[in-house]
């Protein structure tokens, strides 16, 4: 007969197991480390590259679009992480429910800020001009976990596993950008001063 305690200990050990499974199941990955393969860039199409097994978005605007094949380019509610690293002074962003467009700002979907000492007040973890956090979350020059949870009308955003962002979108809202609907991602290069890097990138597509 095995001894209750062991009992307990096999049962904590199979139900933790089966947590992380649930936890680990269903991110796909969107970027393959070695080629812009399944992402289009707007205008300036050289401020997005492929450098040491990251996406690097520096210099002169451009907005790199998610195109690929997962869930056919377009998420609705889902789970979003990536790992970020910026170089001081930058500013960037993380555009979700968003669509492709060839020059300008993205004109659909939010904005997730990606600034830690850059000049705008928006900085890291906020919603760009929805709710702005304003204190800085994250450092540069070190890799920092980025995680969006969309479902519904509800905006999660998460730093390095801390709630920075928590919105939800009224339904009465009346504003022509930035609200939720369908579409993809995008990363944004702002400017020549600005750069960040992205890896790890991966969704998972929420019911």
């Amino acid at each position: 007969m095995i001894p209750r305690a062991t009992l307990a200990c096999l049962l904590l050990f199979v139900m933790t197991s089966f947590s992380l499974a649930d936890d680990d199941a269903g991110w796909v990955s969107l970027f393959d480390g070695k080629s812009l393969d399944g992402w289009k860039a707007s205008e300036n199409k050289d401020s997005c590259k492929v450098e040491d097994g990251t996406i690097v978005v520096h210099g002169p605007r451009s907005h790199l679009f998610y195109v690929g094949d997962v869930n056919e380019g377009k998420f609705k509610n889902f789970e979003f992480k990536a790992d970020v690293m910026t170089a001081p002074g930058s500013n960037s962003g993380i555009y979700f429910h968003t669509n492709y467009q060839e020059t300008g700002w993205p004109n659909t979907g939010y904005e997730a800020q990606v600034n830690n000492t850059g000049a705008d007040k928006s900085k890291t973890g906020g919603l760009y001009a929805v709710q702005v956090n304003t204190e800085e979350v994250a450092k540069d020059n070190e890799w920092f976990n980025y995680h969006i949870i969309v479902k519904d009308k509800h905006i999660v955003i998460k730093i390095n596993g801390e709630t920075i962002s928590d919105y939800t979108e009224p339904d009465d809202l009346d504003r022509p950008t930035r609200q939720l609907s369908t579409g993809t991602f995008a990363f944004q290069a702002h400017d020549p001063n600005s750069k960040a890097a992205y890896k790890n990138i991966m969704v998972k597509v929420l019911p």
